[in-house]
């Protein structure tokens, strides 16, 4: 058997081995690991092991869990998992195996086998959020915050993250952009009622129109190309509304040059076509003045004149 056996590309790297070869426990291992590997797999409670704080899954699969327990129950667990020593050195911490680890628990297991091994918090993360990511079984927002984590708190770059786990950079930055989203979208993203295509697209839907638009999409079950279509006539309702809303150039001219005749505040209601021109007035004498205007020049308007 090969020392990489279920790590994926690139962890075995992350899990130095341990020169010292460590004494078992017990002898009474699973059926299926080789004599080379007993002088380093150890049996311990289930109950000395506690889960890693680095675990970047939230959700784990009821009927998965059963099933595997189920096969723990029948067969054991064929490959160990692999822990730490806590720090206070009253325990175990989980660092990889953690759906063997919650599985053998339902399966009421007393002991299982772990490889023990020395890390740092830093490397602990490392592997935690490796193996979870090269399994690819994590949500979208488990998966876009594993690549956050490992961004933020441990520096890798999108490169280096691509390279680790089999993903291109752009798969790298179009999943961490996810994480920009509303919290609403976001959950429902991990609840699998929008899709990563679907939150991809929402990302450049003006976000005052994005959580009516996801919503819709959610309680309607809408495909991409349906969100699409919504969003763009959504967007060319509102360009309408805001031709129509805009004052014409010409309205506004003519106001202007009104204002400036009768020397008061003139308004011009409607459009080129149809309309009609309010000319306000404060006192007799104003009103008088404007008549004399009106009379002076002796306009042949076809809006109606309200004074």
């Amino acid at each position: 058997m090969s020392k990489n056996r279920g790590l994926g590309r690139g962890l075995s790297s992350l899990i130095p081995e341990n020169p010292r070869r460590e004494a078992a426990v017990s002898d009474n291992f699973p059926e299926g690991i080789h004599s080379d590997e007993k002088a380093r797999v150890n049996e311990v409670p289930v109950t000395a092991i506690r889960s890693s704080p680095f675990q970047p899954r939230r959700h784990f699969s009821e009927d998965e869990l059963n099933e595997l327990a189920e096969s723990i129950r029948i067969h054991g667990i064929i490959q160990p998992i692999v822990v730490r020593v806590t720090p206070s050195g009253d325990g175990y911490e989980l660092v990889a195996g953690e759906r063997r680890y919650r599985a053998a628990k339902r399966a009421a297991m007393d002991r299982i086998p772990v490889i023990i091994r020395n890390m740092s918090d830093q490397e602990a993360m490392e592997v935690a959020l490796v193996e979870n990511l090269q399994r690819s079984d994590l949500d979208p927002i488990e998966e876009s915050w594993a690549y956050h984590k490992l961004t933020d708190e441990l520096g890798w770059t999108q490169e280096q993250i691509g390279e680790r786990v089999g993903k291109s950079r752009s798969h790298v930055a179009n999943y961490l952009r996810l994480l920009t989203l509303e919290a609403e979208i976001q959950e429902w993203l991990a609840e699998e009622k929008l899709s990563v295509a679907h939150a991809k697209f929402l990302l450049s839907v003006d976000p005052s129109k994005r959580m009516t638009l996801a919503a819709r999409a959610v309680k309607e079950q809408w495909t991409l190309r349906q969100l699409e279509a919504q969003a763009e006539a959504e967007m060319a309702r509102a360009n309408k509304v805001k031709v129509n809303s805009s004052p014409d150039t010409h309205l506004v001219v003519t106001e202007e040059q009104l204002r400036r005749r009768f020397g008061t505040k003139v308004r011009l209601k409607g459009d080129l076509n149809k309309g009609r021109i309010e000319i306000p007035y404060h006192t007799v004498s104003e009103l008088e003045r404007i008549l004399e205007i009106l009379e002076e020049n002796s306009r042949s308007d076809s809006g109606d004149f309200v004074v």
